[in-house]
């Protein structure tokens, strides 16, 4: 498959781009395109075909469900049976945002979008480029995200033409993403409401909003493989580098003594040995490759950059990143869970 990279300035959007890739849409195509969180891989939501084609393209489980995105919140009304009320204030405060609500599903949503589930993930995302998409495409547009299944999220167009060159029709380059970071998962058919995955939006603004808000117990800890996601990110292991990531938690000092002591282990075994660090602590290390994810105390900007940071650590050919884990309050906890799902929940406390 042939593939076109269209490269689209947000600040100067060039309509002719958006139409050409909107067509290859409404076609039954796949188009990467931006969003503020990461880039997806979009199909017509509405098309059987088109959904199939993005599983192959990935690569992905077909249990594994897909998010909706739209340009219009009246679209809503079409994709599910109803809005719980709940739904109705996140939709008003967040959208466009970072944030997907799980509704029950209409008819108009095919099974092979939401594996099966009766109920669907819905999203208006905040990038004008994925809005214009969208827009212009004038279909609900099915769309995970834009990297082999299993691989760290692209937060590029670099990352998506690593991926999925050749494997997809059309690949709009406009920039990197803001969030880095998938959107949050909210599931409002519940009472209270559960969040299966945490991303831009956090437990704290949404409790703020809601009152009680429920954390699903696949977050931070592993759970049992036989069971059925109703989000992406739940069940299989994600976001993963080719090298071997362990996380450390503890005290920061006592952090950055056994990393040290790591380093050493590992390397005395021949292997490339990565840190993860934070601006704080980077001047810390020896004998290791060692990027930082930004200040510690900048929860957002480590979320910006850490899939970024694994997909570094790949192209230097590291074959174990330790890594500093970080407070899980805000943004934190969809770092944390990230990570987590990166080591296979491989961490080491001290």
């Amino acid at each position: 498959m042939k593939t076109e990279i269209i490269k689209i300035d947000e600040r100067n959007i060039d309509k002719s781009g958006i139409r050409y890739a909107a067509e290859v849409l409404r076609s039954g195509g796949l188009v990467a395109f931006p969003t503020e969180t990461v880039y997806g891989l979009g199909a017509n939501a509405l098309n059987e075909e088109a959904v199939k084609n993005i599983f192959i393209a990935k690569g992905r489980p077909s249990d594994n469900p897909l998010i909706v995105h739209i340009a219009d919140k009246c679209d809503v009304d079409k994709l599910v049976t109803c809005i719980p009320d709940c739904a109705h204030i996140l939709m008003q405060k967040f959208w466009p945002g970072p944030i997907t609500l799980i509704m029950e599903k209409s008819d108009l949503v095919p099974l092979s979008v939401t594996a099966g589930l009766n109920t669907v993930g819905i999203r208006m995302p905040s990038n004008v480029v994925a809005y214009e998409l969208i827009k212009e495409a004038g279909v609900p547009v099915a769309a995970p995200s834009a990297n082999t299944s299993g691989r760290p999220s692209p937060t590029n167009a670099a990352h998506v033409i690593e991926d999925l060159y050749e494997r997809v029709d059309v690949i709009i380059d406009a920039g990197s993403c803001s969030v880095g970071v998938e959107s949050t998962v909210l599931d409002t058919t519940s009472s209270p409401p559960v969040i299966l995955r945490p991303g831009g939006i956090t437990l704290e603004q949404l409790e703020e909003i809601l009152g009680q808000v429920s954390l699903d117990p696949a977050i931070l800890t592993e759970r049992n493989g036989n069971f059925v996601p109703k989000s992406p990110g739940m069940k299989y292991k994600h976001y993963s580098p080719k090298g071997q990531v362990i996380i450390i938690e503890g005290y920061l000092h006592d952090v950055v003594s056994k990393i040290n002591e790591l380093i050493g282990e590992y390397s005395s075994k021949g292997l490339r040995v990565g840190v993860m660090s934070t601006n704080q602590t980077s001047s810390g290390y020896h004998g290791a490759e060692v990027i930082s994810l930004g200040d510690r105390e900048n929860a957002p900007e480590i979320a910006a950059n850490l899939f970024k940071v694994l997909r570094e650590f790949d192209e230097k050919g590291t074959d174990i990143i330790l890594a500093e884990s970080v407070s899980s309050s805000g943004i934190g906890l969809a770092i944390m869970n990230r990570l987590n799902k990166a080591a296979g929940y491989n961490i080491i406390k001290v």
